[in-house]
């Protein structure tokens, strides 16, 4: 179990379920089974957890903005325990939501939060099921990290990776999933061949694109609205043990740009990416590229940078093993940590813009945001082709090609002040952004109520709302979003 949380607290849950046995419809509170009117609770293979720490930690995420304290917080110890806890909750009209770890959730808006309801804590549920050749078959709670260590030695690997890939595979394949390789593999929801749920009915349910498919096209980047994703079965692929890595410097934009698309549409690289930063009011772009590799087999240097505008003398490569590209940010992260910075509010921004006006829009942006309210963050700038793209409600701009814009800042100072001025921002690039046809995704700032939702799922939005009747008719999942 990954989450730890039930060594810590065993004596004290104990305690707590020995005395809190009952849900009193009435007051809306947990009870002991002998309160009159009180409703017993069903057993669980885990644990309820109703001890104000369990439930105040699980009242945070990464942003560290937005906190909505639960009732109650389920440590799974199976994924019958989600079925119970789901049909429980909607007898009674109780929300309920699913996260990665308690108050570890990698949204920053409150997206995977639950007020008055109860949380839960999928990291507990963490088992690789099964690995074949072209396939594995892991729990929700699975971190991309731990299975890639479980695959490489058979030399496979999912097909797209975060940058970060310390988060669960069923977080993921709630949003989507983005990587440096999206533009040859698609998003992870695109590499996901089956998926077993617990819909907002109670069902728990297997289903694929031959099977149950609408609950597959609903569930893959569906937000957590129509089914808790329990389990998964990730495609793999074979990687070579190396990678060597390629940045350069480019001193406008659009240089920049160019590049990134004519890189994702002849495929010469596996991993296509790009940064921007800006020191004492100058901008610098940056091209980062990856090409995996045998050792007995390294790439052509001339070959793979032909036709290539960066700025001469800015070109830098490294060789690393592919795991190690792959986890490159885990000693930035613990540097963070350890700075505090990682505990700081981070009112990010990560926005779809259409290939088409990308130099504009982000330009634009960039106008806007001093160099100061970034609060060190980065700005990161993905490309990658909508053709490869199989979730309907991952919505993008129309077009050939649509990049990703993250505007990852950390709020300095981390006052209310400060971060209520920069989601202000944030509200202002998003209404830019619909102007020329963008989309938000909604891992962090993004609509806000069931009117923008509804043009941001335009013109899927019927569909998405028949599919929310269809698996959770009762609304009881996933509330955080506030799209219902």
């Amino acid at each position: 179990m990954s989450s730890g949380a039930l060594p810590r607290r065993s004596i004290l849950q104990g305690a707590l379920m020995a005395a809190v046995t009952a849900f009193n419809p009435v007051s809306r509170s947990w009870a002991s089974g002998d309160e009159p009117g009180a409703l017993s609770l069903p057993p669980f293979d885990g644990q309820l957890l109703l001890d104000t720490a369990a439930r105040q930690q699980a009242a945070d995420d990464f942003g560290h903005i937005v906190h909505r304290t639960p009732w109650a917080v389920l440590i799974p110890g199976s994924v019958e325990d989600i079925v119970k806890v789901v049909r429980f909750a909607r007898r009674h009209r109780l929300k309920v939501a699913g996260t990665r770890g308690i108050g570890e959730s990698h949204s920053t808006g409150g997206q995977a939060q639950v007020e008055a309801g109860v949380l839960i804590d999928m990291s507990a549920l963490s088992t690789i099921h099964e690995i074949t050749p072209t396939s594995a078959w892991v729990d929700a709670g699975v971190r991309w990290i731990h299975l890639l260590q479980a695959t490489l030695p058979l030399g496979k690997s999912p097909p797209t990776l975060t940058d970060f890939i310390d988060l669960s595979i069923g977080g993921t394949l709630s949003v989507g999933g983005i990587g440096g390789q999206a533009f040859r593999h698609g998003l992870q929801v695109d590499n996901v061949l089956e998926l077993e749920v617990v819909t907002g009915r109670g069902e728990r349910v297997r289903c694929s694109p031959v099977h149950r498919k609408p609950l597959f096209d609903s569930v893959r980047s569906g937000l957590g609205q129509f089914g808790i994703i329990v389990r998964a079965r990730i495609r793999l692929v074979a990687v070579p043990p190396r990678a060597r890595t390629y940045t350069a410097a480019y001193s406008q934009l659009a240089g920049l740009v160019a590049d990134q698309e004519k890189l994702i549409e002849d495929g010469r690289f596996d991993y296509v990416e790009g940064s921007i930063s800006v020191s004492g009011g100058v901008r610098s772009y940056q091209l980062e590229a990856v090409k995996y590799f045998s050792p007995e087999a390294e790439p052509d240097n001339a070959v793979l940078l032909q036709g290539l505008s960066f700025q001469p003398g800015t070109l830098a490569v490294q060789d690393s093993s592919y795991f190690d590209f792959t986890n490159r940010l885990a000693p930035l992260v613990e540097f963070l940590k350890g700075l505090g910075v990682w505990q700081l509010p981070h009112p990010w921004l990560n926005v779809f813009v259409p290939g088409r006006s990308v130099t504009s829009y982000v330009e634009q942006v960039l106008d806007q945001t001093p160099e100061a309210e970034m609060g060190q963050g980065t700005i990161l700038l993905y490309p990658f082709r909508n053709q490869a793209l199989t979730a309907p409600f991952l919505r993008v701009p129309a077009g050939r090609h649509t990049f990703l814009l993250s505007l990852l800042r950390t709020a300095v100072p981390p006052t209310p002040d400060n971060v209520t001025a920069l989601l202000a921002k944030n509200q202002l690039f998003l209404e830019q952004l619909a102007d020329i046809g963008g989309k938000a995704y909604p891992i962090s700032s993004g609509p806000k109520n069931p009117s923008e939702w509804c043009e941001h799922f335009q013109p899927l939005w019927g569909l998405f709302q028949a599919s929310k009747e269809a698996f959770d008719p009762d609304h009881i999942l996933t509330p955080g979003q506030r799209i219902f």
